[in-house]
């Protein structure tokens, strides 16, 4: 049961993330991104630093991965989901989320040439139509007398961004070593934001980060979901393997309604049901539905074996 309980408390710490973003939304989404980035960085330091030391040339030999394993999955992807939660709900940006896998597997068919088989094709269709289904309220035959929540638009972009992190991850992780990827992508995320953070900071004003409520909430920001439930999704992957501890990770939506109704007071709609179970069968189908042909076809080849054997 360990690892079972490593991916639940993960699902757990990634809900707290769209749930603590929403309850601390009066701070620009800039900001909310750089303190979070800047308290897990502190916290990776005694880690990972004597892996950057002594990996230093390999980190300034890949300075353009670097780069973009950063921009992409550290800095993008966390101000747009805060950014969104400006306008959005929680719940709208859980069930959003949960499409990135869907889309992932369009960018590797694209950018890596990677090539699904037809279940695989109907779980991307079908997540997205969950995610658009969202988008829309549920509305689908309105499209044209909607009122667009642009905070829904918005978390498009962080799919999109974790999406190109994830085929990055695929053609240049493997080059670091892990702590030390981790520290120096988090330490290059805080220095990309520092100038824009305090451009965010002419225009709207110095907030005030440091009450209590700010400065819990950010704490759990940088600590929880940006470094206890990376190491716990590692070390659970590492006794499952990828593709059944990704399987939990569609219970985020579920868990994110649940704290937001109960927590944050919002209303969880039928709409929302629909469209977080759409989008969670289209993932289902996306990610398991490559190892579901393999079985078929080692049956039928242990069929054919059989009768070969029999005559």
């Amino acid at each position: 049961m360990y690892p079972y309980v490593l991916m639940i408390l993960v699902v757990f710490m990634y809900a707290g993330n769209l749930l603590i973003g929403k309850a601390i939304n009066d701070l620009p989404p800039l900001t909310i991104t750089f303190f979070r980035l800047l308290i897990a960085f502190t916290v990776l330091l005694p880690i990972g630093y004597r892996s950057v030391i002594n990996h230093k040339s390999l980190f300034l030999e890949n300075k353009k991965p670097v780069l973009a394993l950063s921009l992409s999955g550290i800095a993008l992807f966390n101000t747009f989901i805060y950014a969104s939660l400006q306008f959005t709900s929680s719940s709208n940006a859980a069930i959003l989320e949960s499409a990135i896998p869907a889309v992932t597997v369009i960018f590797s068919i694209y950018l890596l040439k990677e090539k699904i088989n037809q279940i695989q094709s109907a779980g991307v269709l079908l997540s997205l139509f969950g995610s658009i289904w969202v988008i829309v309220d549920g509305r689908l035959f309105q499209i044209t007398h909607l009122q667009w929540n642009i905070g829904d638009i918005i978390m498009v972009g962080a799919i999109l961004s974790w999406a190109l992190y994830s085929i990055f991850v695929k053609l240049y992780m493997f080059r670091f070593p892990p702590y030390g990827a981790v520290l120096v992508i988090t330490g290059a995320g805080v220095i990309f934001l520092l100038p824009a953070v305090i451009v965010e900071w002419m225009i709207l004003g110095i907030p005030a980060i440091f009450s209590r409520e700010y400065v819990a909430g950010l704490l759990y920001l940088g600590i929880f979901p940006s470094f206890i439930a990376l190491i716990f999704y590692n070390r659970a992957v590492e006794l499952l393997s990828a593709s059944k501890a990704s399987i939990f990770l569609n219970l985020l939506p579920v868990v994110t309604m649940l704290g937001a109704g109960l927590w944050l007071g919002e209303k969880i709609t039928r709409m929302h049901i629909i469209g977080a179970s759409i989008v969670m069968i289209g993932v289902l189908l996306t990610t398991q539905g490559g190892r579901l042909r393999g079985k078929k076809k080692l049956t039928d080849q242990t069929a054919v074996l059989e009768r070969k054997t029999q005559k």
